[in-house]
């Protein structure tokens, strides 16, 4: 991997033998959030989230830092998830998991897409158990075909479901019985300090998708690929609210204190033909 260099912040680490450029990024500067560059993510399926929150959930430190943290409220645990885009059955309606609302597919104008490249997160992992985060591209019509190449792949980049612990993963054509998942097994995050910020990559083209972490290479699958442009998510999750009847993670009291999971930046590069 190569340095590369993005003045006044810390630098990326990109595959070598290729030229690149960088074509989108946010660095997290100044005390509020860039919203013509992210919206909050609040559905599911239709449904409004249950602990799924807003602007509470996250600050800007001034430091070029974007900090996630849990949320206490009346007994009940909240935290944020951003993203450039949506997928069409994640948009806001009155509808529940076995019934929709006409029209299912209607979503807003993205904010950021774009389709192969590298794509790098730098941040620093949560570090109590109870809540989970992850930095993730999407397809605003995942799941409304069984053909990825047209209907796009969920991409996780990483996904830290516990504290030191991160996993590579690939979903595609929907939901239920048309389901399909592949992923590398959870591993430790290389030996380091749990204060330690970390480079999360992925390069994704016509090959697949190679994954990096600290600019050594981590996984790679060769597809199915994506042919279309995807939005991007960066998010966290309260453990124990995502079906009926899921008991709050006991750990999440005890995260609501004083953990967080912190992103110094998000850059997407082209490589330059």
């Amino acid at each position: 991997m190569k340095p590369y260099d993005v003045a006044d912040h810390e630098y990326s680490l990109l595959p070598e033998g290729k030229k690149w450029k960088l074509v989108w990024n946010d660095e997290f500067d100044g005390k509020e959030l860039d919203e013509t560059k992210w919206s909050f993510r609040r559905h599911i399926m239709g449904c409004k989230h249950e602990t799924y929150t807003d602007a509470e959930g996250i600050e800007l430190d001034g430091n070029s830092n974007l900090i996630f943290r849990v949320i206490e409220k009346d007994g009940k645990f909240y935290s944020c998830q951003l993203q450039t885009g949506e997928n069409y059955m994640d948009r806001p309606g009155d509808t529940n998991f076995k019934k929709f609302t006409w029209p299912i597919a209607k979503i807003s104008t993205p904010k950021f897409m774009h389709k192969f490249g590298y794509y790098e997160c730098r941040a620093r992992l949560q570090r109590k158990a109870g809540w989970w985060s992850a930095f993730w591209l999407q397809s605003p019509c995942q799941g409304s075909t069984l053909n990825p190449a047209v209907s796009g792949v969920e991409m996780d980049i990483i996904e830290s479901f516990s504290p030191g612990v991160v996993m590579h993963n690939i979903h595609w054509d929907g939901c239920g019985a048309d389901w399909k998942r592949a992923g590398k097994p959870e591993f430790e995050i290389w030996p380091g300090d749990e204060n330690d910020f970390h480079r999360f990559g992925m390069l994704w083209d016509k090959s697949g998708y190679t994954f990096y972490i600290d600019g050594r290479e981590s996984w790679h699958v060769d597809g199915p690929v994506s042919e279309i442009e995807q939005f991007i998510l960066i998010s966290t999750e309260c453990l124990g609210y995502r079906f009926p009847g899921e008991i709050p993670h006991e750990g999440l009291k005890e995260a609501a204190k004083d953990d967080s999971f912190v992103v110094d930046y998000i850059r997407v590069f082209d490589e330059v033909q």
